[in-house]
């Protein structure tokens, strides 16, 4: 509802929800103990979507939010952990800058790759209070340049604005594209959600993480958890295929309790939803904390296998068992595969993660835009790209595979192309 507003409004909010979202940070204020725009206990949210069907990536999320000058002090204080603050803050400037202001990711790549270049250190998470402070001070100059005005400090102006950049993602191309290729019609769902949520990091340490799991294996339907999983990060490393994840079946050794309590959550969800899931997490400091879930998207053989064992677990009846069934997801049964048998015959040149099965071979090109011209023209298109971005959606339909040398199997690129 509000989302149609805003657009009938010519993309203006209507002028009682920011009096309203006020009232709401109080009782997040309540809830949590923590306080909007302190020095002392600063409270951060993360603003996120949610339309009435799951579309993963599609649309904006920026975390962190509520960080300023002198909040990045609070939480250095209250978390005694400058690193972990001032590494929040440089993602939250990022964020907000390619969201909000539309800036492309790769001036603040650059900024970032040369702060690891003059520490001598290769990981984002090595970076030091220095050097994540001096990152902070040219990131918001690129914002600045940007927009010809400083960086919003007021955490209720940065709100104000991000609400406004969820609404206007609904529009985005590739939110767009992605409805209409998957016949997401109006009458399904017309618009979308702002939801705003107290943050929890899993970025605070070696006792904190962050993943992204499935109940059960979106590939084949195996009844086992697969996904992914980031020591000291934040969900966007994972799902935006920043960064490529641990199998989370180490989580058994690295953190064994966090690991039974996401065990105990995937067989809870299951048998609420009747559905295999998509779960989102975070651990902060040895916490669990649930951030999302919702119905996993599969392939064909995932869906016909889950299918079958999900009556014989007595979950679902054999009616539901078919429907859950598309017809057009029927046709990927007869997708090409390598011969396993005649494969040895073959040099291998490169490994990889397997996001999703099936073989694909044709041309492999670079660039987004010119993958999505030559596939619309008929060409087989392999695209390549370092890690996929949200804005590259539009030629995932376009090409017949993907290949990517950072990421994992639970990125939301993964997920699109799975499905």
């Amino acid at each position: 509802q509000v989302c149609n507003e805003y657009y009938q409004n010519g993309k203006n909010l209507p002028k009682t929800l920011m009096s309203e979202v006020k009232k709401n940070i109080a009782k997040i204020e309540k809830r949590t103990g923590k306080k909007w725009n302190s020095k002392e206990n600063p409270l951060l949210v993360s603003v996120r979507s949610g339309a009435a069907i799951s579309m993963p990536g599609m649309m904006d999320t920026i975390l962190n939010l509520g960080l300023n000058d002198e909040t990045v002090e609070g939480l250095s204080k209250k978390s005694n952990n400058p690193k972990f603050a001032w590494d929040s803050y440089r993602r939250f400037v990022q964020l907000f800058g390619k969201v909000v202001f539309g800036i492309d990711d790769k001036k603040f790549d650059a900024v970032l790759e040369n702060a690891k270049l003059n520490q001598a250190v290769q990981a984002d998470s090595a970076l030091n209070e220095k050097s994540l402070k001096s990152v902070v001070t040219e990131y918001k100059k690129i914002c600045e340049k940007h927009t010809g005005i400083p960086f919003p400090s007021d955490p209720f102006e940065q709100l104000e604005l991000a609400i406004k950049a969820v609404f206007g993602s609904w529009m985005g191309e590739r939110a767009i594209v992605y409805r209409e290729r998957n016949n997401i019609t109006k009458d399904i769902a017309d618009g979308t959600a702002v939801n705003v949520v107290s943050m929890a990091f899993g970025n605070m340490g070696n006792d904190s993480a962050t993943g992204v799991v499935f109940t059960r294996n979106p590939g084949d339907g195996t009844r086992h958890i697969f996904g992914e999983y980031l020591v000291n990060a934040q969900g966007e490393d994972v799902v935006a295929g920043v960064r490529t994840g641990k199998p989370v079946d180490e989580m058994k050794i690295e953190m064994p309790a966090s690991y039974k309590q996401l065990e105990q959550t995937c067989e809870k969800l299951e048998r609420h939803y009747k559905e295999p899931q998509d779960i989102e997490f975070t651990i902060e400091r040895g916490v669990f904390y649930l951030l999302q879930t919702r119905n996993a998207k599969m392939n064909a053989v995932g869906m016909v296998k889950t299918s079958v064992d999900m009556v014989n677990e007595k979950l679902i009846d054999k009616n539901k068992a078919l429907t859950r069934l598309q017809a057009e997801q029927l046709e990927q049964l007869l997708h090409r595969t390598i011969d396993s048998k005649s494969i040895k015959n073959y040099t291998l040149l490169v490994k990889g993660i397997a996001a999703s099965p099936g073989a694909a071979s044709g041309i492999a090109v670079l660039d987004v835009k010119r993958a999505t011209a030559m596939g619309e023209n008929g060409a087989k298109v392999i695209l390549v790209r370092e890690e996929t971005k949200p804005e590259d959606v539009p030629a995932f339909f376009e090409s017949v595979g993907i290949l990517t040398s950072r990421g994992g199997k639970t990125s939301h690129a993964a997920v699109v192309a799975r499905g």
